[in-house]
């Protein structure tokens, strides 16, 4: 297909983009903030360094734009961690084969307890996470296992290997509502450097995977860079922008969403290659709702319990709360098989608590099966 992001990736040269963004100036940043619909460009002056000082501006409008669009929700969701083998060899991960970790896979009992758990605690969204695992946790494993999990919950999320249009199609029938693929980094080589074994080596094969998302009529696609691990934050950004542009073009049935991951502490994981602080994480969220407001900003328990209950009512719309990032955490706590060590670990009440002294309203439930499903 000749409109393949891929095509459109390769004509992005990332030296020059990262140039263009350094050289943004206030002029150029007042220009975007009075812009009423925001082009890339734009984009690029309200992540550039020269939009710091216009930090507050910019959260007030990300804030206004945010309440007009979504108003004082903050949908609730949680991740189901069902098992964290995995055959690829990531330098940032801590289900990475190389890690010598205990491997569990969740069998029908376990997911029981780990749904009833979650049902327990409120949560009637889910996210499912595996490893990178096709023989063991590939297909077959879903489709003995989906069915169950969707009668537990009115929402349901996937976070594993990418998969091809037909195999999301089979998915989508058996429940699927959303899938979150992250790219990682789009700079190739520092890709390359990264993903040392496995199917993940494929730098071009996951780019690809929200458009056979979107071929497959996925109601919901979830992006997002993993900041620090390419030397530039701001650039892997933009380029995120540039995919979140092209997929909303070419694929408009599709909702979407983005999430700021940073790199956490975890088995074997690496330094930082790129720091970035929180104020700038604060500029990058709000430069996103700028530059698109109907989409759904997301913010996990990557981030302390301080930053969120600040942040939040500014630009996010979405987020996960007494998250367990193992296979059977919930049920049984085992921290030893836990793929990163989330900062915010206030149960999910807490952090509900927390949004209503800021006048938000936690929605653990926004969806009905006698609604129907498209």
């Amino acid at each position: 297909m000749k409109n393949e992001f891929r095509h459109h990736w390769q004509q992005l040269d990332w030296d020059d983009i990262s140039l263009t963004i350094y050289s943004k100036t206030a002029a150029d940043v007042e220009r975007a903030l009075n812009a009423h619909i925001r082009s890339r460009d734009d984009f690029m002056a309200l992540i550039s360094p020269a939009a710091q000082p216009d930090l507050e501006t910019m959260a007030q409008e990300a804030q206004r734009l945010t309440r007009i669009r979504f108003g004082n929700t903050i949908s609730f969701y949680a991740p189901l961690y069902l098992s964290n083998l995995c055959a690829n060899d990531c330098t940032y991960c801590g289900f990475s084969m190389s890690n010598q970790i205990k491997r569990k896979t969740l069998n029908t009992q376990e997911i029981e307890m780990e749904c009833a758990a979650l049902n327990a605690m409120g949560y009637e969204h889910l996210l499912l996470v595996t490893g990178e695992h096709q023989s063991k946790v590939g297909m077959a494993y879903f489709r003995q296992h989906l069915p169950a999990i969707r009668s537990k919950v009115s929402s349901l999320m996937m976070e594993v290997q990418p998969l091809s249009t037909q195999d999301y199609a089979e998915l989508k029938g058996l429940g699927l509502d959303a899938v979150m693929v992250y790219q990682e980094t789009y700079h190739a080589l520092t890709y390359q450097q990264h993903h040392l074994r496995g199917n993940k080596q494929d730098f071009f094969w996951r780019l690809a995977t929200p458009e056979r998302l979107g071929q497959a009529g996925i109601d919901k696609i979830g992006l997002g860079a993993l900041i620090g691990l390419s030397a530039d934050w701001r650039t892997d950004c933009y380029f995120l922008a540039e995919h979140l542009s092209y997929l909303q073009k070419h694929y408009w049935q599709s909702r979407y969403s983005i999430s700021f991951p940073r790199l956490r502490p975890c088995a074997g994981g690496i330094e930082p290659a790129s720091l970035m602080s929180d104020a700038q994480l604060v500029q990058l969220i709000c430069a996103f709702r700028l530059f698109a407001p109907d989409v759904e900003l997301s913010l996990s328990t990557r981030e302390s319990p301080h930053f969120r209950d600040h942040v939040v009512p500014l630009a996010i719309n979405s987020v996960s709360a007494g998250s367990k990032t193992q296979p059977g955490g919930y049920a049984n706590n085992t921290p030893e098989l836990e793929q990163f060590a989330p900062h915010d670990n206030r149960s999910p009440q807490q952090v509900a608590d927390a949004l209503y002294a800021r006048g938000l309203q936690p929605i653990w439930k926004d969806w009905d099966g006698f609604l129907g499903r498209n």
